[in-house]
């Protein structure tokens, strides 16, 4: 049987390295910095910093990042941070060149965001943008049309807010 890396509670860690997309690399690689999983912010925090892993090319990193707000943050809002987690691995699977796991993640995050309750708590987050976002990229997808770099940064944030 293999051995896994486990945490103090026993749960499944792999603390091998990681390049900027999120591989794992050799053990006693030069990988980005971990996002640890107990990550606390406040969701602008949470919000800001993710975007900046964003604008910076590195949606593995702003997935983890919205992943610990899901996982962490209130109950009333998972719904939100999952769809937004769904949505930035949606772009780490474009930037690895797997189009068919962009595009399931892409369209679970738009599926969930757009059922996200209007009356609810969205942290000025662009929901409809995110969504027209990924629905974008998915048409891209689709007809098998290149996606530059650029278009794998998309907003969180109304850019009025």
């Amino acid at each position: 049987m293999i051995s896994r890396d486990r945490d103090a509670a026993g749960r499944a860690r792999n603390d091998r390295p990681r390049d900027r997309l999120g591989r794992p690399l050799p053990p006693g690689s030069v990988g980005v910095a971990r996002i640890p999983d107990d990550l606390a912010l406040t969701p602008q925090q949470t919000l800001a910093f993710a975007q900046q892993l964003l604008d910076d090319g590195l949606a593995f990193n702003a997935h983890e990042v919205l992943e610990a707000a899901w996982k962490n943050g209130a109950v009333a809002e998972r719904m939100l941070w999952q769809g937004l987690a769904q949505y930035a691995v949606g772009l780490t699977h474009i930037q690895r060149g797997n189009a068919k796991g962009a595009a399931t993640l892409l369209r679970r995050a738009s599926e969930r965001l757009g059922s996200y309750p209007a009356n609810a708590q969205h942290h000025e987050v662009d929901l409809a943008g995110v969504i027209a976002h990924a629905r974008g990229l998915l048409a891209a997808l689709d007809a098998g049309a290149p996606i530059g770099e650029e278009q794998l940064r998309g907003r969180l944030r109304r850019t009025d807010a």
